[in-house]
């Protein structure tokens, strides 16, 4: 499957780890994971391959980002809690429906859940998404054209935010790379903006499809807010300090760790 990379399991944690604190060492991680340090060491040597971590004295860390992360290490981070949120927006998608996708991993994991539906009608930008859905005949899949970013697979531009803009579809799904605590969404370029925000205009209902991780995240492009969409999937509750930027939106909230829980 296209975008999709080949680790292990033990690996995807191991990523998870580094990124969240920030260093560990080859014994700090082989007794956490009770192996030996032969063993971590060939893991982290993969990952470092895949520009994932990076070698540093004594361990591995995350590489320096110059932006966001590197989409190949955004496919793993947080890998188990995306696949619950793409199981709980599963269950709020009906067969015979159209849906617009955006960029992004959460979105694409949206995508590999929903491969079991019938006739869906998709219209995206994201090609790791375009391929997953072609692979079920009875999808219609039609895809933006434009210019590629090699790492994201993806097109953005002023034809991207036209092609959306020439459809209405029943559902808009997509994710961000931040939430500021005003409810403010994220993102780290002006046309990752531009392609979201004109999904959020032709579109009948909209899903915010995002983990715990962008709550507080910093990036420096913004463009709408939490309450402008109909509903927000995540794996945990939402911070205290955010509910108050949905009050009288009308916006739902639904935690995967329940599925169809709301937090609201």
């Amino acid at each position: 499957m296209l975008g999709q990379i080949d680790i292990s399991k033990r690996q995807a944690q191991i990523a998870d780890l580094v990124q969240n604190a920030g260093f560990a060492s080859v014994e700090e991680l082989a007794e956490r994971f009770d192996v030996t340090t032969q063993t971590i060491r060939r893991d982290v040597n993969g990952l470092c391959e895949l520009g994932i971590l990076r070698r540093t004295h004594g361990g591995v860390e995350p590489p320096a980002p110059a932006s966001n992360i590197h989409y190949s290490t955004r496919q793993i981070l947080n890998l188990s809690e995306k696949q619950q949120i793409a199981k709980c927006v599963a269950n709020f998608v009906e067969n015979n429906v159209s849906i617009a996708f955006s960029i992004g991993t959460t979105p694409e994991i949206v995508m590999q859940e929903l491969v079991g539906h019938e006739k869906l009608a998709v219209f995206t930008n994201n090609l790791n998404v375009a391929f997953t859905a072609s692979s079920n005949p009875t999808f219609q899949v039609t895809i933006a054209g434009g210019r590629l970013r090699h790492g994201d697979r993806d097109i953005l531009g002023a034809a991207a935010q036209k092609f959306f803009a020439n459809y209405k579809v029943d559902i808009g799904i997509f994710g961000v790379a931040g939430v500021d605590e005003d409810g403010t969404l994220l993102d780290f370029h002006e046309d990752e903006v531009a392609a979201r925000q004109s999904i959020l205009a032709n579109c009948r209902k909209s899903y915010l499809v995002l983990d715990h991780s962008k709550f507080g995240r910093a990036a420096h492009v913004r463009g709408g807010k939490l309450s402008d969409v109909t509903a927000v999937f995540t794996d945990k509750p939402l911070p205290e300090s955010y509910l108050s930027s949905l009050d009288g939106a009308g916006t739902e909230v639904f935690v995967a760790t329940s599925p169809g829980d709301r937090n609201d």
